[in-house]
C-alpha cells in the first residue's frame, strides 16, 4: 500500500520468497534457496521534481523458513536501504545508495553447527539512474545501476556487490498546457 502528499510519499509492504526449481546442498550453484522467506516493512521517499532531489529510507524484517535440505533455519534479519540522489538533467539521477542489515535472532536447527553465526554488515556506494520517457505509448521505463562496498561485515560474505534493475511503469500525466496545440 501506497501514499501521496506533495514531495512524500510512504509506503507499507509485505512480500517473499518460495522455493523454486531444486536445491542439492552438495551442488556448487543452486537455482533455489531451499526455503521460504517472509519480509514486511514500511518506506518513505521525499521527491521534489522541481529541485531534482530525492532521498529514500525503507525499513522491514525477514523471517526465513526452515531449509529441509539442511536442516538449517536463518534468524531474523533487520534491514534498512537508503538512497539519496539529484537529478542532473530531467532524465538522468547520481547518488549515493547504503544499507544496514543486522541478524536480530539466531539461526537454529540441527545443521547450525557454529551455532547462532548472527550477521551484520553496512555498505555504502553510488548509482546512477535514467528515465525513458516513453519507451512504449503510456508507459516510461527506469534503468538503474548501484554499487556497494561492504564497509563492516560479520559472519557475511564481504565485499562489493552491484545490482541493475529496470522498470516500466506508467507514464505520468504531460502537464495540461503540453497536450495537444493550445493558444
Amino acid at each position: 500500500m501506497k501514499w501521496n502528499q506533495g514531495v512524500h510519499n510512504e509506503m507499507v509492504y509485505f512480500t517473499g520468497n518460495i522455493p523454486s526449481g531444486t536445491y542439492d546442498q552438495d551442488r556448487l550453484a543452486n537455482l533455489s534457496l531451499g526455503f521460504a522467506a517472509f519480509d514486511i516493512g514500511d518506506g518513505y521517499t521525499c521527491f521534489d521534481p522541481k529541485a531534482g532531489h530525492e532521498f529514500s529510507v525503507v525499513a522491514g524484517l525477514t523471517y526465513s523458513l526452515p531449509n529441509s535440505f539442511l536442516q538449517y533455519q536463518n534468524g531474523i534479519d533487520f534491514h534498512i536501504d537508503w538512497a539519496a540522489s539529484k537529478f542532473v538533467t530531467k532524465t538522468v539521477q547520481i547518488g549515493v545508495v547504503g544499507y544496514f542489515l543486522q541478524q536480530i535472532t539466531d539461526d537454529s536447527g540441527p545443521g547450525a553447527v557454529l551455532g547462532g553465526f548472527r550477521g551484520r554488515t553496512v555498505g555504502i556506494g553510488p548509482q546512477i539512474g535514467f528515465v525513458f520517457p516513453k519507451p512504449f505509448e503510456g508507459y516510461q521505463g527506469y534503468l538503474n545501476l548501484k554499487a556497494y562496498k561492504d564497509l563492516e561485515t560479520e559472519n557475511r560474505p564481504n565485499g562489493w556487490s552491484s545490482w541493475l534493475t529496470f522498470a516500466v511503469s506508467a507514464a505520468p500525466p504531460e502537464p495540461a498546457g503540453k497536450r495537444g496545440w493550445h493558444k
